[in-house]
């Protein structure tokens, strides 16, 4: 049974609008107003760029290698798997009906730089936006996860605690009897420092098939053929954001919500992802950890009526979501730290527009990363059924719920991206293991060929080796990438790889790649803030759509 619209039967529901307004005010008076791109009475849009983190300081390291960044807890495979006790986790529930909220971190921007022509390890640190709370304290916005304010005040503790649970989980042996992947060194060829693959110039591979010139610190998501979405920033930072379509096509944009649903709460958007049938995103009020959860339908250049289909309280961490066909999705997750941290994790669906909202996957434990869309599947990182924590990659069915492919990592290696590709599942570490043979180093990892029957443990790997910092994905024969500051592409057969040019001017991040899944176009953006000498300054958002040459 199906029903119309989530109860909160368990969950405490959200504070007052005239209370969040209250504590608004107070948090104001204590420590200046919440503001996008600038503080003070000038501040103007364009530099939601800053409030997304785009810009902000870099994450300093892993919680597998000590205490975890900030970035680390606030999402996209972050920390936020970790912390809280870790219960007997459990395969999946197909599709029930959703009865009550929960939620996880959005999704973000970041990175590290390097030269265009070839990616390198580190990244500077720079600012961020601190943003106060009511009890007086702030929360920093930074450039990898700009959604760590959505996430509400306890965040700051569970960062504190979570290098204490991972070593907590690697000191303990596992006794269950479940394959997970073993993979020799031998197996396993590193991109980069390895003479396997050639260097070749992007030019030669790829091509330019349209542009388009967003505001000053927009973010842009892809996972369709036809469009993308794009959170554009308020041109007073009240909104704060905006959303706009973008064809791909003819590099148009059209401004489809120009101010969240709840704005008179207090509500701003902070994540949204699309597809030609519709939209979902998420509205915050983020200094009382409250978020929403809308989807609607679209025709690429208009929004239907937008539909509420889940809400929470600071016990929830803000969902992370994901757009595949007709469909919108979201994974609700206790707060490590919070009154409801036993509780299980569920990935929710509706269909856009609609209040059909059900449970697609219990996962009794944190999932370890943002679902990820495709054009008619998905993957998610929940619990295996194991008494020690194994995180199992699993590749839904959009449609039915079912699992089309499962694959099980190694006791407490915690995924920051999981995808799958043309050869199965690819999935990213941003930090190191002691542990794990040849999956052991930070990087992206992916089967060298098509894996069928499950066989990944006796395929041949790749390992991009570089610091990860954004979900890969396909175009045409091309394994796309994100590294510190370029995009780059990868193809299996030939053996080369490419990294796309970097805008002058460009923010700390360079180029970030927009698209999942596979397609035949991959889409790209930068910040640009450029300053030259003799010509004329040039200040937006670079969108760039390309295709293979060939």
């Amino acid at each position: 049974m199906v029903t119309r619209r989530s109860t909160h039967a368990s969950h405490a529901r959200p504070s007052g609008s005239s209370k969040r307004r209250a504590n608004r005010r107070n948090a104001a008076s204590a420590k200046g107003a919440l503001y996008a791109g600038g503080e003070g009475a000038n501040g103007r849009g364009g530099h939601v760029g800053n409030v997304a983190g785009l810009g902000g300081p870099a994450d300093a390291g892993s919680a597998r290698r000590g205490t975890p960044s900030v970035g680390n807890v606030a999402g996209l495979g972050s920390a936020s798997g970790v912390g809280g006790p870790h219960r007997r986790a459990s395969g999946a529930g197909r599709f029930r009906s959703a009865t009550s909220p929960t939620p996880r971190a959005a999704s973000a921007r970041p990175s590290a730089r390097t030269s265009s022509r070839g990616p390198a390890h580190g990244s500077p640190p720079s600012g961020g936006v601190r943003v106060p709370t009511p009890s007086g304290g702030e929360v920093l916005l930074t450039r990898r996860h700009f959604l760590y304010g959505a996430l509400g005040i306890g965040a700051l503790a569970a960062a504190g605690a979570g290098g204490t649970v991972i070593a907590q989980q690697m000191g303990s042996a596992s006794d269950d009897d479940v394959a997970v992947l073993e993979v020799p060194k031998s197996a396993v060829t590193a991109v980069i420092a390895s003479d396997a693959f050639a260097e070749v110039d992007f030019a030669e591979r790829m091509q330019l098939a349209s542009t388009c010139e967003l505001p000053y610190g927009s973010l842009v998501w892809a996972n369709d053929d036809e469009i993308a979405a794009c959170l554009l920033p308020g041109e007073t930072g009240k909104p704060l954001t905006q959303v706009a379509l973008l064809s791909l096509s003819s590099g148009s944009y059209a401004t489809v919500l120009e101010r969240a649903v709840g704005s008179d709460e207090g509500f701003e958007v902070y994540d949204v992802r699309a597809t030609s049938s519709g939209l979902v995103w998420t509205e915050a009020d983020i200094l009382d950890g409250v978020w929403r959860i809308y989807t609607a339908r679209s025709d690429g250049s208009s929004l239907g009526t937008p539909t509420l289909v889940d809400e929470g309280n600071a016990d929830w961490e803000t969902p992370a979501i994901a757009a595949v066909g007709n469909r919108a999705f979201w994974q609700v997750l206790p707060k490590a730290d919070g009154a409801k941290r036993t509780e299980d994790s569920l990935l929710k669906r509706a269909t856009m527009g609609a209040t059909d909202v059900e449970v697609a996957w219990t996962s009794h434990g944190r999932m370890a990363s943002a679902p990820y869309g495709l054009e008619d599947s998905l993957v998610i990182t929940p619990r295996a059924d194991t008494g020690s924590v194994h995180y199992q990659l699993t590749h839904l069915d959009a449609a039915s719920g079912e699992a089309l492919d499962t694959l099980v990592l190694p006791s407490s290696m915690k995924p920051l991206e999981a995808g799958y590709g043309a050869t199965g599942f690819t999935f990213a570490f941003d930090g190191a293991y002691q542990y794990g043979d040849g999956i052991a180093d930070l990087g992206t990892y992916l089967p060298a060929a098509t894996v069928t029957d499950g066989g990944y443990s006796a395929a041949p790997w790749v390992r991009f080796d570089r610091s990860p910092s954004a979900a890969p994905a396909w175009c045409g024969s091309f394994f796309m990438v994100k590294s510190t500051s370029a995009v780059c592409g990868v193809d299996l057969d030939a053996r080369e790889w490419f990294a796309f040019d970097v805008e002058s001017g460009a923010d700390t991040y360079g180029e970030y790649l927009a698209s999942t899944g596979i397609r035949d176009t991959v889409v790209t953006f930068s910040n640009i803030d450029d300053k030259p000498v003799n010509a004329n300054p040039r200040k937006c958002c670079l969108v760039r759509v390309w295709t293979p040459t060939a």
